[in-house]
């Protein structure tokens, strides 16, 4: 079973999730985070954590190297196959390069060696935190702005490209075949879907929708 600590308010705050399965780490690092405010769940296995762990919240895992079954390296491949984007911290007591260089090229936020000052595990964890608060950010705001561009006709998007192409009304009619009063009609269109404020901010969400993002024509 998990080790629950520090019980998260209404609006849930990020948590730390910590897999070791050394208990006195567990209980160590646990009252680490309490005593910081850090919301945080223990577990002793990678098995147990994807049993009882919330991988939709926001947060970040620390993860032993050497563990029952399954490794730590190992099971950071497994995540990230998953589509688990969590930042990962490593721990270990039996770190070497070429350990490190394989965690953090995969990703890994960190690699600290036991045993570690408190206030590094803290830095490191500030540091995840904050990566995948930013991540989440730009996950929603491209999200946002793909249900906006779902809302254009194929037309309004043929027109939106062409705005964000840089192209002027004139040109856009001669390119589509239609009038530039059509134009100038579907433009402002584009603009009050896509909550556009400026060609500039249009041409901003255009740019996050990225390839292979456009909207499925209707």
């Amino acid at each position: 079973m998990p080790e629950r600590h520090a019980p998260s308010p209404e609006v849930e705050e990020p948590i730390v999730f910590i897999i070791d399965d050394d208990l006195s780490m567990r209980e160590s690092l646990s009252d680490l985070f309490q005593s910081m405010r850090f919301d945080s769940q223990a577990f002793e296995s990678t098995a147990a954590f994807l049993a009882g762990a919330d991988l939709e919240r926001s947060g970040c895992i620390l993860l032993d190297i050497r563990l029952p079954g399954i490794n730590g390296l190992d099971f950071q491949a497994q995540l990230d196959r998953m589509g688990n984007r969590m930042p990962v911290i490593f721990m270990t007591g039996y770190g070497d390069i070429p350990m490190t260089v394989r965690a953090m090229k995969a990703g890994a936020i960190d690699f600290l060696t036991k045993p570690f000052k408190e206030q590094d595990m803290l830095d490191a964890v500030a540091s995840a935190l904050k990566q995948d608060a930013e991540r989440r950010s730009r996950t929603a705001q491209n999200t946002a702005v793909i249900a906006l561009a779902e809302t254009l006709t194929p037309r309004e998007r043929e027109v939106m490209d062409a705005v964000v192409k840089g192209l002027m009304n004139k040109q856009i009619a001669f390119d589509l075949g239609i009038s530039e009063v059509t134009v100038k009609l579907h433009r402002g269109n584009v603009m009050r879907k896509m909550a556009a404020r400026s060609v500039a901010d249009l041409v901003r969400k255009a740019e996050l929708l990225g390839p292979g993002k456009d909207p499925p024509a209707s």
